[in-house]
């Protein structure tokens, strides 16, 4: 059964385009990975401080790779000092 999630991001202050670098950072190698269906990055425009991952994975051991690759070991390290909030939501797909 696949997964999807919307993970939210709420920078700080000033801290728009550090953040958004180290999203966008993920995109490329995640798309690559075993299992990915689904792996992009949103900014809102009402809101260029907000940002939302989306992504899909085929099952929960193609995640749990994700989770155990070098980019998302980085941005795990180095999200917090740009992030004032984050939330994630699970979704489920219709249809």
């Amino acid at each position: 059964m696949s997964i999807t999630k919307r993970v939210t991001f709420i920078a700080k202050d000033g801290c728009e385009d550090k953040l958004k670098e180290l999203l966008t950072a993920m995109v490329e190698p995640s798309k690559k990975e075993n299992g990915c269906i689904f792996y992009d990055i949103f900014q809102y425009k009402n809101n260029p401080k907000k940002f939302s991952a989306i992504e899909s994975w085929e099952d929960e051991k193609a995640l749990n790779g994700h989770k155990n690759t070098k980019h998302y070991a980085i941005y795990k390290s180095s999200y917090e000092p740009y992030c004032q909030t984050k939330y994630t939501d699970e979704l489920e797909i219709l249809g």
